[in-house]
């Protein structure tokens, strides 16, 4: 093999699971058909969970010009989403390039193998690898490996040649984007409707701003490049303000195809991110649902294929995320249809602001968008924290010293934080000592909205979910073994130990 793992695609997503692939002792190459980082602006944020995703690998502070914001919409109506308590909506004002930027680099440091200018032309499970077709500067070759994974986006190559089906609707209207200098617009951060249509614009930096031009009855066009002068003169009959004498740096086009394969994993070649699911991008869920994915595969497919994978591991990728997609998926039409159906809505977004002045509501729908509400189901429902993801929260360590939980994540290893200091704890979590680090707390401290939820120990995955905790969680080891493998001293861990039998 020339190498465990080939990615395809050099976007968020792929560099991101590129990065937490190495971080579990697997080789990685990465291949991009373009030659260089792309510089367009796209997205421009990302949601509370994606923050949260980075900040548990060190990654957050590395992104200049982050502005945390709790101020976020459903489908154009306002939300305040400090509602969750101890969150936000999520972070604004960082391009999509400049988020790959910092992934590559973060890739590069860990040992990931780049191969740019190289396009992937085909794709043949060998049953025992994958093979990749690549076209590159000298011509035609071929990669092997023993799993391949298409982040190559919403027309992937990959999901094509590797047969995943790819149902859903196709696009209804098309809508512009374009990053403008030189003129004079004032800020819509969360969209303003607007007889006939919808228009966005936000700030960026160096005196751009980025603009969205939503015009009903303009008809998706596949084969039509759009130019600056079809983003201006839609600006100007849907506000009456004349943006022709401004300079774009880039204009695209994106439309509401709504679509997600049936798998995510097809024998040795897997999906993530656009390449597993396209949707209108309502609330910056694109490249954060994307992130989300590699970071839920990046660790179990690095544990597959260093040898330690637990049986169905790896399967468990496609059950946990594929139910998270399609909830995206329908959140993101629900918003297009609020947000871009002109005044044959209105009744319905008179409704909808209503309901969401409801704090209930208005809970739920912030934890949908902004991701901190997905609950894995994990079969243990003893206690409340099970399948979660464990927010940051500083630790008090038996010794004394203090430490954010966010910063134990970095290394993408599994935690295991407990206030019980018994020998048999200790014997417990000695098997998997080469998976799972052991913290020693005073206790275990509530985190936002959890004040009446009792937690003495509590086992964390390397993606941040809670995967056991005590009281209540069932056995510790059950837990260990169904998600970290056998033990690797088995006789550390008796079938009669108190941490692996119920009493």
């Amino acid at each position: 093999m020339d190498t465990d793992v080939i990615v395809v695609g050099a976007g968020p997503t792929g560099l991101m699971l590129a990065g937490e692939l190495r971080l579990g002792g697997a080789d990685v190459t990465v291949v991009e058909r373009r030659t260089e980082r792309s510089w367009e602006s796209r997205g421009i944020g990302f949601t509370a969970r994606a923050a949260e995703v980075f900040h548990g690998r060190g990654l957050l502070d590395r992104l200049e010009n982050a502005e945390i914001t709790r101020q976020g919409h459903f489908g154009g109506i306002p939300i305040d989403y400090g509602v969750l308590e101890g969150s936000h909506f999520g972070v604004r004002g960082v391009p999509q390039y400049k988020i790959e930027e910092m992934l590559e680099n973060w890739a590069r440091e860990l040992g990931v193998s780049m191969r740019r200018g190289f396009e992937v032309t085909g794709v043949r499970d060998t049953g025992d690898g994958v093979t990749a077709i690549v076209q590159g500067p000298d011509g035609r070759g071929e990669y092997s490996a023993r799993y391949l994974v298409g982040c190559d986006g919403g027309s992937s190559t990959v999901r094509k040649h590797a047969n995943f089906d790819f149902p859903g609707s196709d696009a209804t209207r098309e809508m512009y984007l374009a990053d403008v200098a030189g003129c004079d617009i004032h800020p819509r951060m969360i969209g303003e409707l607007v007889p006939n249509g919808m228009v966005m614009a936000a700030p960026l930096e160096e005196g751009y701003v980025r603009i969205i031009v939503c015009e009903n009855g303009t008809p998706p066009a596949k084969d039509r490049e759009v130019t600056f002068a079809d983003v201006a003169d839609a600006w100007q009959r849907l506000t009456g303000e004349s943006i022709h004498d401004g300079q774009a740096r880039w204009v695209s086009s994106f439309t509401d195809a709504t679509r997600q394969v049936t798998e995510y994993r097809r024998g040795r070649v897997l999906v993530a991110g656009d390449a597993a699911h396209i949707h209108l991008p309502a609330g910056g869920q694109g490249l954060s649902i994307g992130v989300q994915d590699a970071v839920n595969l990046g660790w179990k497919l690095a544990a597959t294929v260093t040898g330690w994978a637990p049986d169905g591991l790896l399967d468990t990728y496609h059950n946990e995320r594929h139910p998270v997609g399609a909830r995206v998926l329908r959140n993101t039409r629900a918003q297009g249809t609020l947000n871009l159906s002109g005044k044959s809505v209105e009744p319905l977004r008179a409704v909808m602001s209503e309901l969401i002045a409801i704090p209930d509501v208005a809970r739920h729908l912030s934890g949908m968008v902004s991701g901190l509400d997905i609950r894995y189901d994990m079969g243990e429902h003893g206690h409340p924290l099970v399948g979660a993801r464990m927010a940051d929260r500083e630790l008090e360590r038996a010794d004394g010293s203090t430490e954010q939980l966010a910063r134990l994540l970095h290394p993408a290893r599994g935690v295991l934080i407990t206030a019980d200091d018994s020998e048999e704890m200790s014997r417990c979590a000695a098997g998997w000592s080469d998976r799972v680090d052991l913290i020693r707390v005073a206790s275990v401290p509530p985190g936002p909205g959890e004040d009446r939820i009792v937690t003495e120990s509590v086992l964390i995955r390397p993606d941040g979910y809670v995967a056991w905790a005590a009281p209540g969680g069932g056995t510790l080891a059950s837990a260990l073994r169904r998600w970290f493998g056998v033990a690797r001293q088995a006789r550390d861990v008796q079938d009669s130990h108190p941490l692996v039998s119920a009493p």
